[in-house]
Formats: C-alpha cells, sequence, structure tokens
C-alpha cells in the first residue's frame, strides 16, 4: 500500500469519527455534559471529555477501553463498530435507563470525586440499568454479543411498550434474578486528579532473556499508578519490534512508570524477562513549561544523563519536535541476565 493511499486511509477514517462527533447526542459528555468530547470508549460507544476520560481508564481496559478520536489510530473495524453502537444517546438509554431522582450527573465544572463516583456507579456497579439485567465486563471488546443486539435492546426500550427479552441477550446479559452478581474487589484507587496523559511507544526489545528452549515469546506491561496496559505478544523473537503505542492518564502525585516484560507461555504462568522504571516527571514538567509556547523549530529541553546507577544504555534527551515534547529512552531492563528496551514518550496536556 503506497503512502498516499495510507494518507487517504487515514483522512477517511478521521472523517468518519467527525461525522459521529457531530451528531447530536455526541457533541456533549455523556458522563458530565462538556461540549466537544474527543475521547471515545471504543467499548461502551461513548464520547467523552478529557476529565472523564483519566476516570474511565482507572476502571481497567476490561471495562473502559479509552481512545482519542487526534491522538489514537483507528481501524475500520472500530468505527464500523461505534457507528453500529449508535453513540451517546443509544448508550446512556442503556447505562442510565433509570437514574434515581437522587443522584445528579456530573457537570463540567463538577470535581473529580463527583465524577468518579458517578462513572463508576453507571459502568463498573452498573447501578442505574434496567433492574433484571445486568452487562458483562469480563471482555474488552464490546459488552454486547453483536451491534444487532444492542440495536434489539434499544427498539424494546424506545416508548413503544415492548417488553426486555432476556435470551435475546443471552451471551453477555443475565437475569439477577436466577444468577448472582461477582462481588466487586475493592480497587483502592480512591479519586484520582489527572494532570494529563502520557503516550508511550514501545519500540523495540534487543538481545532479551531466552525463556524458551531457544527463544521467547515476549511482551511488555506498563504501569503508571493503577492503570496498566500491554502490547501484542511477539512470538519467537529476542529481538522484538513492537512499534505500539498505549496512552495512560498521568494521576497527581505522579508516580514512576513502570516497565516489565514478559515471555508468554500457554500451558504456565509467563515468565519474567526484566523491569524497568521511569521517572516521568521531567518530561511533564517540560511539557508544562511549552504547553502554550509559539516555538516551531525543533530544540532540547532537557536530559537524563546515563549513570551506573540508573538503567538507561545512553543519554535520554527531552526535545520539543513540532509541537510536542517527546523522551527516547533506551533502558536496560533490571533483574535479568540480559535485554534492552528502547521506547519514545510523548506528553500530552489535557488541554489537548
Amino acid at each position: 500500500m503506497s503512502n498516499r493511499q495510507v494518507n487517504t486511509d487515514s483522512q477517511g477514517s478521521f472523517r468518519r469519527l467527525e461525522d459521529l462527533l457531530h451528531q447530536p447526542g455526541n457533541r456533549f459528555c455523556a458522563d458530565c455534559g462538556s461540549p466537544d468530547p474527543k475521547w471515545v470508549s471504543v467499548n461502551l460507544g461513548v464520547f467523552i471529555c478529557i476529565k472523564c476520560s483519566g476516570v474511565h481508564r482507572s476502571l481497567g481496559v476490561h471495562i473502559s477501553k479509552v481512545l482519542s478520536v487526534k491522538l489514537d489510530d483507528w481501524t475500520d473495524e472500530q468505527i464500523e463498530s461505534l457507528e453500529d453502537m449508535g453513540g451517546n444517546a443509544a448508550s446512556n438509554m442503556i447505562y442510565e435507563a433509570h437514574l434515581p431522582e437522587n443522584i445528579k450527573k456530573p457537570r463540567p465544572d463538577s470535581s473529580i470525586e463527583e465524577r468518579s463516583d458517578f462513572i463508576r456507579r453507571k459502568y463498573e456497579l452498573q447501578q442505574f440499568l434496567n433492574s433484571n439485567v445486568q452487562i458483562s465486563t469480563t471482555s474488552s471488546s464490546n459488552s454486547f454479543s453483536s451491534p444487532h443486539d444492542k440495536k434489539n435492546y434499544e427498539k424494546q426500550h424506545n416508548g413503544h411498550g415492548l417488553h426486555f427479552l432476556g435470551h435475546t441477550f443471552r451471551h453477555s446479559w443475565r437475569r439477577k434474578d436466577t444468577e448472582h452478581k461477582p462481588t466487586k474487589k475493592s480497587t483502592g484507587i480512591g479519586m484520582v486528579e489527572f494532570v494529563g496523559l502520557i503516550k508511550v511507544n514501545i519500540i523495540r526489545g534487543t538481545n532479551l532473556a531466552i525463556r524458551d528452549v531457544m527463544t521467547s515469546d515476549p511482551y511488555v506491561i506498563l504501569t503508571l499508578g493503577h492503570q496498566s496496559m500491554k502490547t501484542r505478544v511477539i512470538k519467537r523473537n529476542l529481538n522484538p519490534v513492537w512499534n505500539e503505542r498505549l496512552m495512560l492518564s498521568i494521576p497527581n502525585p505522579v508516580p514512576p512508570l513502570k516497565v516489565e516484560v514478559y515471555d508468554k507461555d500457554k500451558f504456565s504462568a509467563d515468565d519474567r524477562m526484566g523491569e524497568a522504571e521511569i521517572d516521568i516527571q521531567p518530561l511533564i514538567s517540560a511539557a508544562k513549561a511549552y504547553e502554550n509556547s509559539t516555538i516551531t523549530e525543533s530544540m532540547q529541553l532537557g536530559k537524563w544523563l546515563a549513570t551506573e546507577d540508573n538503567t538507561l544504555v545512553k543519554d535520554s534527551v527531552i526535545n520539543l519536535v513540532d509541537g510536542k515534547v517527546k523522551q527516547e529512552i533506551n533502558l536496560k531492563l533490571q533483574n535479568v541476565e540480559c535485554g534492552e528496551l528502547e521506547i519514545e514518550l510523548e506528553c500530552v496536556p489535557l488541554s489537548q
């Protein structure tokens, strides 16, 4: 596929997302009503604002997988699924089917405590659903068996008096009077304020440790506070190239970014292949300092020196590139016999 065709496809995908954003129900955040939302929970099918997106990320990707309309790459399948799900109006008809009078939705100026409490009750605890159903959150994909199932539900709850047919959702819905709802474990997350987002590009691994007979099946897990995301598994490769971008919300106070590499096993626990920690505070400070900068040329903003006391293979430089604050890092993995990891960080301010 030519570069021209790739660019054309990308522009077409963005136009389809823009069309969805311009639908009346999607012009405001599904949870707090903030205008012009630019974030999407792809499995819940809702457009949300930057502040609510941070709470969604803290729920975990098994409940809400958040992507940016502008900053993330979208597949045709994801966009088609989003189109089929019907947007904010359709989703709220389900997740807010029975919103008690004493429960008020957050407003654009609501506190993080108010947002977090409402969003958790709405999606994680599912307290506002129809009284005889619940939605399975065991899959990171759409909570419905198919977009057709969701459309059926919407038709049955659009004011025409049609009753709910439990067997229609036999794969992902369960009657509460016949099956016990799993006890929710306490997450211990509490009310977290987010100061921005960090985009992590896991580029490649080099000379990784052998965990199978002659090779390994490596993947990477990123952890920031209570959030975790992982890359795809690359089979039988000690020098894997991922080039995979993952996005995490930055909580306040700012914890270190933890990086762990594992070998995927089918019949036993995955084997550890090393780990490292990254202090992202200098990157955040640089991003805040140049958030409203009008500088157009690339320039170096700072440097993290490689020493015997840290995990750097070489000096790590923070640069301003095309108005974006980025940091290239080559890490020596710790608690393992060998292995290095090359990654790139980009700090995204909340204003974006």
